[in-house]
């Protein structure tokens, strides 16, 4: 009996295993925005300044957005002292209270809102999740990483960025 991977499936899986593109956007200012996260706090770009600002787009129902998680809050915990801010921009359809069970249940210690047109069409991260952008205290996108991203290249990329 042979065993045939379709295309499709081969294609969203290379998609999703962790390949890093370099943004058109490195190097640029970030975008501004003001979002009211979940616990009812507002996200001010402006207020971000000086920070080292890690900015994911992902979804619930998304496997290797769910991988990343765990490695997203240890590498927040170990450095939100330090200057880092991560920012978890939910691209679900569904009720607020479905999302807010989600980060309960997920343990999600960093601020997480949903995701509005706006801040999506600001920041083009493309059509995969989860896409991450790692912002200097300067407020410039250094990276886009398409994909999973797992807590070496994260850990790496923040000390070096929270060095500057």
């Amino acid at each position: 009996m042979q065993f045939r991977i379709p295309l499709a499936f081969l294609a969203v899986v290379l998609l999703f295993s962790g390949a890093s593109c370099a943004a058109e956007k490195t190097g640029t200012s970030a975008p501004s925005f003001l979002v009211t996260g979940l616990d009812g706090r507002l996200l001010d770009s402006v207020a971000l300044k000086g920070k080292v600002v890690v900015v994911n787009f992902w979804a619930t129902w998304c496997p290797p957005c769910r991988a990343e998680i765990p490695d997203f809050i240890a590498v927040y915990e170990a450095n939100k002292d330090k200057g880092l801010e991560i920012l978890g921009f939910s691209v679900d359809d569904i009720p607020p209270a479905q999302l807010m069970d989600f980060v309960e249940k997920f343990k999600m210690t960093y601020p997480v809102a949903f995701a509005p047109e706006s801040l999506i069409k600001a920041f083009a991260p493309g059509q995969y999740i989860p896409t991450t952008f790692l912002i200097d205290k300067k407020g410039n996108i250094r990276h886009k990483q398409v994909g999973a991203m797992d807590k070496a290249s994260l850990s790496e990329w923040v000390d070096r960025l929270l060095k500057e």
